[in-house]
C-alpha cells in the first residue's frame, strides 16, 4: 500500500497527515492493554505535516480526543473491503 495524505478538519482547522503501512503497523504494534493513548499520540504527531504540529498539540491534550482523531485517520486510511463471516453449516460433515 502506498503512502497517502489525508486531511482531517478538527474544530475548523485542517490538518494534513501522511502515512502508509509502516506507520500504521508501528501504531498497532505499540498498543497494549494498558497503552493506547501514547501510540495514538505518536501516530498523529509523527504523521501530521511538520508546520501543523504545534497547532495540533492542544487537541492531543485530551486522551479521548487523541483516540478520536487517530480513529478517524485510520478509518479514512483503511481500504474499503467487504468482509463477510460465514456461519457454519447446521449439518455436521462426516
Amino acid at each position: 500500500m502506498t503512502r497517502r495524505t489525508i486531511t482531517l478538519s478538527i474544530a475548523d482547522n485542517d490538518f494534513d497527515f501522511t502515512l502508509g503501512a509502516p506507520e500504521v503497523t508501528k501504531y498497532f504494534n505499540a498498543m497494549t492493554q494498558n497503552n493506547k493513548v501514547a501510540p495514538a499520540h505518536n501516530l498523529l504527531s509523527t504523521t501530521v505535516k511538520a508546520d501543523q504540529r504545534e497547532a495540533l498539540k492542544p487537541y492531543l491534550g485530551n486522551p479521548v480526543t487523541t483516540i478520536q482523531i487517530a480513529g478517524a485517520l485510520l478509518e479514512e486510511f483503511s481500504p474499503d473491503v467487504e468482509i463477510t463471516v460465514k456461519k457454519p453449516s447446521a449439518t455436521p460433515s462426516a
